[in-house]
């Protein structure tokens, strides 16, 4: 048991210098966005559709961007089936209401997103994973992941953390 309790120090020390990358010439600034701003800018959004807008879009190290962004939807309007064609990853952050999110499986109906190479769309999903959102619920939706709002009881508020290797959000 030491040994192995040694061996496996030594893999995360080693690991740990393996990923450092050496320090920007100028300190990064933290940012932060506060619970009113947030709280204010999703009031803001219009109510008579699903409104996804960037509160926030930053330039980070390690040579990415990170946007953050307030959705409201209406109670009623769950929408079709998300597929985004790139490697950015969705983390959902319920803030108010609850719904039911189905990610994964297969696409019922699929068809091309208007304006978009780099996203499909569908009526449905068969065979996802589906779980309930309450506020306080995390979900990780990595990118070419199937996701759908088939439920919604109510209509809800939540955070969208879009960590961006491609660079395609624009800063804000």
């Amino acid at each position: 048991m030491g040994k192995i309790l040694i061996t496996a120090l030594i893999f995360s020390i080693s690991s740990i210098g393996v990923a450092q990358t050496a320090p920007p010439a100028t300190p990064p600034v933290a940012t932060d966005i506060t619970a009113e701003e947030i709280q204010s800018f999703i009031d803001d959004l219009p109510r008579d559709r699903v409104s996804d807008k960037a509160i926030r879009v930053i330039e980070t190290t390690g040579d990415i961007q990170i946007g953050v962004f307030g959705v409201y939807r209406p109670d009623g309007v769950t929408g079709d089936v998300n597929v985004h064609l790139v490697d950015t990853t969705e983390i959902y952050y319920m803030l108010k209401g609850a719904a039911t999110l189905v990610t994964g499986g297969t696409l019922v109906e699929p068809y091309p997103a208007p304006g978009s190479n780099n996203w499909v769309r569908a009526k449905a999903i068969e065979d996802g994973v589906t779980r309930r959102v309450v506020p306080g619920d995390v979900i990780i939706i990595p990118g070419h992941t199937p996701h759908w709002w088939s439920e919604l009881e109510g209509e809800i508020e939540y955070l969208i953390f879009r960590p961006d290797p491609g660079k395609r959000l624009q800063l804000k």
